[in-house]
């Protein structure tokens, strides 16, 4: 399976070149789920069908989806508040669920959101030969391409800090006493621990996604247009993959005609000096009509093949 990731500033038309590239591949014979990470969804205008959070067949290679991040924020946040419920039932004394339940309007959840609709797609749709991924904004696109690294990071000191809480507890395992009726006996086996448990299942799962994203079956694109106006931003996203330490390995000049000539060569000298092998292609404009507006007459696949 390989994935395909459509970056770049609104505007440019990362939706329409990811939708004909979901197309194109469909149309030779590829199984492709093409998937909209931008909470402005324009997956569905583009084919002209109504679309959400579970994909839909398309036609019978081709299937879409608009994830709709706060169905996953929530169902993320219910998961993991029924297990902080669960393991740390004698604190509500404390009005600690109080605590838990504010969690779903923390700053990051949205992030995070994503990031396990990434990890669901690339752990159980593994009958695709494809899966096409439209991308949010700049900044939110690098945060959540950013965080399987980061979660990782975490979950291994989280694991080594409940080790510990573990370990101390099993010192005085035999230090015993019923103060209520019912009284809660703490687990000070890792394989009795459900906190471990779900950290070492995380653990894996991010990693896996880590893993999917350094790999070459990955394609991150850049689609810019010859202008000025775009370039800041697609030298944020060349910048923040590099520091990410991940390949950029297409760019699509967009829009482009001839008589740009000129600006287009400026533009792409600047942007992918230094960015390391990347393969540029210049997409000429596409005229736009809402019916079939995903066919294209230029081949945007030839990268992925």
């Amino acid at each position: 399976m390989k994935s395909l990731f459509f970056t770049g500033k609104g505007g440019v038309g990362k939706s329409t070149l990811s939708a004909a590239a979901a197309w194109q591949l469909s149309e030779q014979g590829y199984k492709v789920l093409a998937v909209s990470f931008d909470p402005a969804h324009n997956l569905g205008d583009i084919y002209n069908v109504e679309l959400g959070h579970k994909k839909k067949k398309f036609t019978k290679n081709l299937f879409l989806q608009e994830a709709d991040l706060d169905t996953a924020a929530s169902v993320y946040i219910s998961q993991n508040i029924d297990i902080l419920t669960e393991v740390y039932s004698y604190t509500r004394a404390f009005n600690l669920d109080l605590y838990f339940k504010v969690l779903r309007y923390s700053p990051g959840v949205e992030e995070y959101a994503s990031l396990t609709v990434m990890e669901e797609i690339f752990r159980t749709e593994t009958d695709f030969d494809y899966i096409v991924f439209d991308t949010p904004p700049t900044g939110l696109t690098l945060r959540i391409l950013a965080l399987p690294n980061i979660t990782v990071t975490w979950i291994d000191r989280l694991r080594r800090i409940r080790k510990q809480i573990l370990e101390k507890r099993y010192t005085i395992h035999n230090i015993s006493g019923q103060y209520i009726e019912g009284g809660v006996r703490l687990a000070y086996e890792e394989k009795d621990d459900r906190v471990i448990q779900k950290l070492d299942e995380l653990w894996k799962r991010y990693v896996g996604v880590y893993k999917t994203l350094k790999s070459d079956s990955t394609h991150i694109c850049v689609v810019f247009n010859p202008d000025y106006l775009s370039l800041r931003e697609s030298q944020r996203i060349v910048t923040g993959l590099k520091d990410l330490q991940l390949p950029l390995r297409v760019a699509y000049n967009n829009k482009f005609r001839d008589d740009l000539a000129p600006v287009a060569d400026e533009v792409e000298q600047k942007l992918l000096n230094g960015a390391g092998d990347v393969e540029l292609m210049r997409v000429p404009i596409h005229d736009y009509v809402r019916e079939g507006a995903y066919k294209f007459a230029f081949d945007v696949t030839a990268p992925f093949r």
